[in-house]
C-alpha cells in the first residue's frame, strides 16, 4: 500500500465557520465564494473574505479549496469565469473543485498551475475514471460516497492521485451528480448548488397499487447523517487522503465540535496508539446534530434499512462547542541601545524577519525599566501572533517613546505575516481564447427544416421488437439483454444499433459484455450510449472512445464542455435537460442530440425502495412511490446493472427513479429546429408495447410530416423556463 499523507477537511460557509474550523484543528478548509459553489443557499464568502481568509489559511500552514462545483452555462463561462477565479489564484489559493469538465478544462488552460480536485457531482466510481482524470491534469479525486472500502482500496492502487471521501454528515440519496429531483419539481438544481430536498419529504410507497407503506409523516427516501469514528483507521489504511467533513450549511459551533471530536481521533490514529473511540465522543457527535441517528454510510454496507431514517426530524442539543481563534507562536529579540535605532528580530518557525526604527535614548535621570518595556511589547492585541519568549536586551541607561516600540513592533509583524504568506502568491493569469461562440441562430429555410434522424433509446426488450420493425428511425440505443435477443448483421445494415451501458457503472466490464460488444461491432453494431465517466474510460481504454455517444447525464452546458468531449472524439452528445430554449441557442448543438420524449430519471441511487421496505427479491422490476400530492413515481430496480452478461453484479444493483409525467415537446418543433441539432431522441423506460408505438407515431407525425400533437400530457421540463 501507497504511503499517504493525511488531511482533515472541514467545511465553512461562512468566515467565522472558517475561523472554527481552523482554530479546531482543521488542515484545510473548503468553502463557497460568491458564485459557482454547490451550497447556493449557504451565507458564503465575499471576495475580501475569502482572500482573507487564504491568507489567514497560509500563516497557519493550512489550506483553502474553492467550490467552483456546479455546472456553468455560456455567458458565465464567458464573462464571469475567469474574472471570479482571477483574484483568488493570486492571493494564493490551494485547489478549486469541480464538477464540469468544461470549467475543468477551462481552469486548466487559465490557471494552470491552480489543482483540481474532482467534485463528488462527478460521480467517480472506479479506477478508470480515476485513471482518466489524473490523465487531464486533476490532483485529487472526491469519489461518490457509495463506494466502499474495497474499491475505493482498488482505485488508490490504480492511481498516485489523492482520494478524499466524506466521513461525517449528511448523505444524498441520490448518487451525487445524477439528481434532478429538485431542478424537475422546482427549478431548484442541485447542479447549481440549489437543492431543495425534495428527497426529504414523505413519501409512501407501494409494489402493487394497492397497499401502500407510509404515511403523511413517513420519508421513504430520507437517509441518517453518515458517522464513521469507528472505522477511521480502516478508511485511512483503505487510501484516503483527506478526510472531509459536510456541513457548510451548518453553524461555527458545529464545524468546531465535529472537528475537533474528528482531530483527537486523526491524531490518536496517526500516535500510532490504540485506537479506541469513546462513548462520550460519540453522544456528543449525536447530540451537536442528529438526523435519526447515525451510520457508517457505504464504506462497510452497500445499502439497507439501517442507513434510513425514515424522518426529516433534525435534532441537536444545547451544546456550545468552544470556538478558538489560533496564534502562531513567535520569539522575538528586542535591543535598545543609547543613540541606536530600536532593533527587533522576530523568529516564527523557519522564518526571521528584523525591524528597525525610532531611535533610543541615553536616560539621564530615571532609567526605563524593562518590565514597563516589556508590557508594552507584548500587547499583541488581534493579530494572528503570540509570544513563545521574548529577550530584551538593554545596553545603559536607556529612555524609548512608546510610539517608537509600537511602531518597530507593528513592523516587524507586518514584515513576518508577509513572509509567510507572499510565498503562496502567484504572479497575474493572462486569460486565454474561450472556446465558445455564440452560434447565429438558424436563418436558412432549407437547413432549418431539413428531417433531422430520429434514434430511439429501448429499456425494455419487447418495446425494441416492436419499434425495430417501424419505419422511419434511424438508429436505436438497446440494453445488452435486448441487443443478444434482437441484433442481427442485417439488421445492423438497416439500423444504426448502439449498446446502452449501465446508468452506474462499477467494477470491472463483464467478460462476456466485452466479448459480445467486439463481436456485434464486428458485424456492424455503431457504437455506445454512454452514461457514466467510468463507462466511457473503461471503454476509452478498450479502443472505443470514437464510437461514445454521450446521454444526458454526461453534463455538456457549456461549449467548453462540448469542445472537451469533441477533442475526445467522441460521436456526439446530448443535450443537457436542464438548460432553456435561450440557452440552447447559445451553445454549439451541431454535434448534439435532442430529447423530444421520455420519462426523466429523477434519481440513480444505490439504495434500494423495494429492499428498505418491502424486502429484496434479486429481480428487475418496478415499484411506485407516491408524494403527498398524489403523484406516483415509478422506480425502476435494477439488480443486475450489466443485464444478464454479468449475474454477480446485483452487487452494484441501483434504483432509477422516473418522473410521474414524461417530459414531451411536440408542440415546439420549429423552435427545436432552429438548434442546429445533429439527430433528435424518443427515449422508452418504462412504457408498454402500444403506448411505446403511439408515441412514435406521434412524434414522427409532427417532426416528419406536418401532423399536430394528439393533446396527451407532456411537461416541457426546462425547455420553457430553464434551471436557476
Amino acid at each position: 500500500m501507497k504511503k499517504i499523507v493525511t488531511e482533515l477537511l472541514s467545511p465553512a460557509g461562512s468566515y467565522e465557520s472558517f475561523e472554527a474550523a481552523i482554530g479546531a484543528g482543521a488542515d484545510a478548509v473548503y468553502v463557497g465564494g460568491p458564485a459557482f459553489g454547490a451550497r447556493a443557499y449557504a451565507r458564503n464568502f465575499t471576495q475580501e473574505e475569502l482572500i482573507a481568509a487564504i491568507e489567514t489559511a497560509h500563516l497557519h500552514n493550512r489550506k483553502l479549496y474553492l467550490t467552483v462545483n456546479t455546472l456553468l452555462k455560456n455567458r458565465e463561462m464567458e464573462g464571469q469565469l475567469f474574472e471570479y477565479l482571477a483574484p483568488y489564484y493570486e492571493a494564493g489559493l490551494d485547489a478549486v473543485i469541480v464538477q464540469d469538465l468544461g470549467v475543468f478544462s477551462f481552469i486548466r488552460r487559465n490557471f494552470p498551475d491552480l489543482d483540481i480536485h474532482a467534485s463528488t457531482q462527478m460521480t467517480v466510481t472506479g479506477p478508470e475514471g480515476m485513471k482518466f482524470l489524473e490523465e487531464k491534469g486533476a490532483t485529487r479525486v472526491v469519489p461518490a460516497r457509495e463506494l466502499s472500502l474495497e474499491e475505493i482500496a482498488v482505485m488508490h492502487e490504480a492511481s498516485p492521485l489523492e482520494i478524499e471521501t466524506f466521513i461525517h454528515g449528511a448523505l444524498c440519496y441520490s448518487y451525487s451528480g445524477q439528481c434532478l429531483m429538485s431542478s424537475i419539481f422546482g427549478g431548484r438544481s442541485g447542479n447549481r448548488g440549489r437543492c431543495a430536498q425534495p428527497c426529504r419529504l414523505p413519501y409512501s410507497a407501494t409494489c402493487d397499487h394497492h397497499k401502500y407503506k407510509g404515511d403523511k409523516d413517513f420519508c421513504a427516501l430520507s437517509l441518517k447523517d453518515i458517522c464513521t469514528l469507528d472505522i477511521l483507521p480502516d478508511i485511512l489504511e483503505a487510501g484516503v487522503m483527506s478526510l472531509k467533513i459536510e456541513g457548510r450549511m451548518k453553524q461555527p459551533g458545529y464545524t468546531a465540535g465535529v472537528t475537533s471530536v474528528y482531530r483527537k481521533y486523526l491524531d490518536l490514529y496517526l500516535s500510532g496508539k490504540e485506537y479506541r473511540v469513546q462513548d462520550t465522543d460519540r453522544k456528543y457527535l449525536l447530540e451537536l446534530f442528529s438526523r435519526g441517528g447515525s451510520c457508517r454510510g457505504y464504506y462497510d454496507m452497500y445499502r439497507g434499512p439501517e442507513m434510513m431514517a425514515f424522518a426529516n426530524e433534525k435534532k441537536s442539543g444545547n451544546i456550545q462547542p468552544e470556538i478558538r481563534k489560533i496564534k502562531e507562536k513567535i520569539h522575538g529579540n528586542l535591543i535598545l541601545s543609547p543613540e541606536s535605532p530600536v532593533i527587533l528580530e522576530i523568529t516564527c518557525g523557519d522564518k526571521t524577519v528584523t525591524a528597525m526604527g525610532g531611535e533610543v535614548q541615553f536616560a539621564k535621570n530615571q532609567p526605563m525599566e524593562e518590565q514597563r518595556i516589556r508590557q508594552q511589547m507584548e500587547k499583541l492585541g488581534n493579530t494572528e501572533f503570540q509570544w513563545e519568549s521574548l529577550n530584551i536586551e538593554i545596553n545603559g541607561r536607556i529612555f524609548v517613546p512608546v510610539k517608537a516600540l509600537n511602531e518597530v513592533r507593528r513592523d516587524a509583524l507586518e514584515q513576518l505575516r508577509e513572509e509567510m504568506i507572499g510565498i503562496r502568491r502567484r504572479e497575474p493569469a493572462e486569460k486565454q481564447p474561450f472556446y465558445g461562440k455564440k452560434l447565429p441562430v438558424c436563418t436558412e429555410k432549407k437547413s432549418c427544416n431539413e428531417k433531422l434522424p430520429l434514434y430511439v433509446s429501448c429499456e425494455r426488450t419487447d418495446v425494441a421488437e416492436i419499434l425495430l420493425e417501424e419505419e422511419g428511425i434511424t438508429g436505436f440505443y438497446l440494453s445488452f439483454d435486448t441487443m443478444k435477443k434482437c441484433f442481427s448483421p442485417e439488421l445492423a445494415r438497416r439500423k444504426e444499433l448502439y449498446l446502452s451501458t449501465p446508468h452506474i457503472h462499477r467494477g470491472e466490464i463483464p467478460e462476456v459484455w466485452i466479448r459480445n460488444a467486439k463481436d456485434w461491432l464486428d458485424q456492424g453494431m455503431r457504437g455506445f450510449l454512454v452514461r457514466s465517466l467510468e463507462s466511457y474510460a473503461a471503454l476509452k481504454e478498450l479502443g472505443y472512445k470514437e464510437k461514445c455517444v454521450l446521454d444526458a447525464s454526461m453534463y455538456t452546458w457549456n461549449d467548453e464542455a462540448e469542445a472537451f468531449w469533441r477533442e475526445e472524439g467522441i460521436l456526439k452528445n446530448t443535450v443537457p435537460l436542464e438548460l432553456n430554449e435561450g440557452e440552447l441557442k447559445h451553445r454549439d448543438n451541431r454535434s448534439s442530440e435532442i430529447l423530444l420524449y421520455g420519462y426523466i430519471p429523477l434519481m440513480i441511487s444505490a439504495q434500494c425502495v423495494r429492499k428498505n421496505l418491502f424486502g429484496c427479491t434479486g429481480k428487475d422490476e418496478t415499484i411506485y412511490l407516491k408524494d403527498r400530492y398524489n403523484s406516483e413515481f415509478s422506480v425502476k430496480c435494477c439488480c443486475t446493472p450489466w443485464e444478464s452478461a454479468c449475474p454477480e453484479a446485483a452487487k452494484y444493483c441501483y434504483n432509477i427513479i422516473y418522473n410521474s409525467i414524461p417530459y414531451g415537446l411536440p408542440g415546439e418543433k420549429e423552435r427545436v429546429e432552429k438548434l442546429k441539432l445533429q439527430s433528435l431522441r424518443l427515449a422508452f423506460t418504462i412504457e408498454k408495447p402500444s403506448e411505446a408505438r403511439a408515441v412514435l407515431e406521434e412524434f414522427k407525425g409532427i417532426y416528419h410530416g406536418n401532423e399536430k400533437p394528439s393533446g396527451r400530457r407532456y411537461t416541457k421540463g426546462h425547455f420553457k423556463r430553464g434551471a436557476e
